[in-house]
């Protein structure tokens, strides 16, 4: 006997769902010339966009519903598995360099773990009980948010995650890109991606994969404005941690505070690395200790902080 082994009871028939019905423009695919065939592409990823636009008013409330807990001190966990899970893994990644939050607020929760970022582990994905147990592993309350992403919503680590979030309190949010009907899904808000077939049958990793960086992307971005970590269209938040960074950082001092670039090495010197910290010095006039407990109490919210000083930055 070969090493091939199924367990046939959870090797229903999925030939149901959007992502897995075949693409009627893309049934020569094989044929087509290069030029054609890259044409395809580029025409078929039109729809990601659409689908993201349908599904805005979910993706809304559910950044109002994240931002609210983790205000409260809760924290954001992307849970998936393949293609899903890497992506989710991805934006949790950056939100620390962007918007210099902790890297416990925001996490990626992956089936099979960091080697299944490089190597794939699907068969991972087929436990139910592995979701939960993931979550479990790193603290996953009720103050917290579970966002589980299965492009063909039928994934059980995702769905075994998600039933958990709902049963102790936790916000759950799912996003897939199929219909509800055809995979419905344990949560509180559902977010459905419809991006319709892949040019290449079942191969999530195309339309399915780019609605859903996109929505991550915006949801992720939308929170940490809530939070008060973007001034007007700013990074505020950046941390300086490379010489890229450090550019940048100089250049939202000059733009917003007229600061030049060897004083605003100073202040980001005096403020350690922060900008947010850095402009309230400039903008205020204040003392770094003064500009610190300032900016705590006003919750992180810099334009608050300079509010309450009577300072408008101008933006350009």
């Amino acid at each position: 006997m070969g090493r091939f082994q199924v367990d046939r009871a959870v090797s229903e028939d999925r030939g149901h769902l959007l992502t897995e019905q075949s693409n009627p423009r893309s049934t020569a695919l094989d044929r087509l010339d290069t030029t054609d065939l890259v044409q395809l592409f580029v025409e078929e990823d039109r729809q990601p966009q659409q689908a993201v636009a349908a599904a805005s008013a979910a993706i809304s409330t559910a950044v109002d519903g994240i931002a609210s807990r983790l205000k409260a001190g809760g924290r954001l966990f992307y849970l998936g598995a393949g293609t899903s899970g890497r992506l989710g893994v991805l934006d949790a990644a950056e939100c620390p360099p962007t918007f210099c939050s902790d890297p416990e607020m925001v996490q990626g929760v992956l089936a099979g773990g960091a080697p299944a970022l490089l190597r794939s582990s699907e068969g991972l994905e087929d436990l139910e009980t592995a979701g939960r147990e993931d979550l479990d592993q790193r603290g996953f309350g009720a103050d917290d948010c579970l966002v589980g992403i299965a492009a063909g919503g039928t994934t059980p680590y995702v769905r075994g995650g998600l039933r958990h979030a709902c049963d102790i309190g936790a916000l759950a949010v799912a996003m897939a890109c199929v219909p509800s009907d055809q995979a419905p899904l344990p949560c509180d808000i559902d977010i459905r991606l419809l991006t319709g077939p892949e040019l290449l049958t079942g191969s999530t990793r195309l339309k399915a994969g780019t609605a859903t960086k996109m929505a991550l992307n915006i949801m992720s971005t939308a929170v940490m404005v809530r939070l008060g970590k973007v001034f007007g269209n700013r990074m505020v938040d950046v941390s300086a941690s490379n010489s890229k960074l450090v550019d940048r950082s100089l250049r939202i001092l000059r733009d917003l505070a007229g600061v030049e670039r060897d004083r605003g090495l100073t202040l980001l010197e005096q403020a350690d690395g922060s900008v947010k910290l850095a402009l309230l010095i400039a903008a205020a006039g204040l003392a770094p200790d003064d500009a610190r407990e300032l900016l705590r109490s006003h919750n992180g919210q810099l334009r608050d902080a300079l509010t309450s000083q009577g300072v408008d930055l101008a933006q350009s």
